[in-house]
């Protein structure tokens, strides 16, 4: 699983964890006022029960306000993913399709081209599932294309899929791993399927991601690896996500938020007013074996300071995941299978593809 750095800077600045470019132009948005940030441009298109928003980080500027690289973010949106809905799953498969197909086109890849496409994560852990399942779908074809004439090769790409693991299960660097692999079989372009940290449960499993950015493993829990992009393979290098958990420290920074303003929007009821709370977060996280005193030195504790009373020694690392998560990720990847078989291979339809969508 893929997520931020320890030294990410949205942490540092809001207590916030996200992979998801999207959440993070919100949070600068929403926490610093400005409707437009210098370097990064957005663009949102929206359809019935979809809306696709394109951010582009254009230079280091953007980057440093973004917490991420100089480059391309897609990002799909759809809470019916989170229903078995058959229509909703081939309508999001379709665009996700057109969207590969875009950074095919940007990247400059060729018809025929191959492509690695690798499974990252740890297929014995579910919510970090998400790119070995969807290489159970894909439809592999550099083996048959080898042995077949010109004539029968119209309309499909050489495409072969691995998934290495972890560090921790093999003793070798993913990244290591595709290195090797891509010298070896001449590949022109890598995707890589991994499962994203968010900000927000709404979005677990209902949200998708595409990048030209690359990918770097275990950043999310101070385990830095090597990283897997353009600069370090020399060939493009597009990542899909989907965010399968939120980091509990976001959780807590999200209540804080609501405490440290005194009040809390309920999203579901139209109340006459808002909520009033009548205590302070000094009070409800002090310690119970002192004396609770309202009193500068309490008001002016700062919510990191909070937090981490609240989550240490343990609990600091701790993500969540929805208790549906098996149905969750066997649905999401089935659409992320079936957009890249389309997008991979001209002579594919839709309809054959979506046998996949069950």
């Amino acid at each position: 699983m893929s997520k931020v750095s320890q030294k990410d800077p949205l942490f540092e600045k809001y207590s916030i964890r996200t992979d998801l470019a999207l959440e993070s132009h919100q949070i600068i948005v929403e926490r610093e006022g400005p409707p437009e940030l210098p370097g990064v441009k957005v663009h949102t298109e929206k359809e019935e029960g979809i809306t696709l928003t394109r951010i582009t980080v254009e230079n280091d500027i953007g980057a440093q306000m973004m917490g991420k690289a100089p480059g391309n973010y897609s990002t799909f949106e759809a809470p019916g993913l989170r229903v078995h809905n058959r229509d909703l799953h081939e309508r999001m498969a379709e665009m996700l399709a057109k969207e590969i197909e875009w950074f095919f086109d940007e990247s400059e890849l060729g018809p025929e081209d191959a492509v690695l496409v690798v499974g990252l994560g740890n297929w014995n852990a579910t919510p970090d599932a998400l790119g070995p399942r969807s290489i159970e779908n894909l439809m592999v074809t550099r083996h048959l294309l080898e042995m077949s004439p010109p004539e029968l090769r119209e309309g499909l790409r050489p495409v072969s899929a691995i998934s290495p693991g972890v560090l921790g299960l093999t003793g070798i660097e993913t990244g290591e791993i595709i290195m090797g692999v891509v010298d070896r079989i001449g590949a022109k372009a890598v995707i890589c399927i991994d499962a994203l940290a968010s900000r927000s449960v709404d979005r677990l499993c209902s949200t998708i991601q595409i990048s030209d950015t690359g990918i770097r493993p275990g950043a999310g829990v101070g385990n830095r690896r090597l990283a897997i992009n353009k600069e370090t393979l020399g060939i493009p290098v597009i990542a899909i996500g989907v965010p399968t958990v939120v980091h509990a420290v976001t959780i807590i920074s999200d209540a804080m938020d609501l405490i440290e303003k005194g009040s809390v929007q309920n999203s579901s009821e139209e109340l006459p007013s808002r909520v009033q709370f009548s205590i302070d977060p000094g009070t409800i996280m002090a310690n119970q074996d002192q004396v609770v005193q309202r009193n500068s030195h309490a008001a002016s504790l700062d919510k990191r300071q909070i937090m981490s009373q609240v989550l240490e020694p343990y609990f600091g690392s701790m993500i969540v995941t929805p208790k549906e998560i098996d149905q969750l990720i066997e649905e999401v990847s089935d659409v992320i299978a079936g957009a890249l078989n389309t997008s991979f291979h001209e002579g594919v339809s839709y309809d054959e593809v979506f046998k996949y969508l069950s």
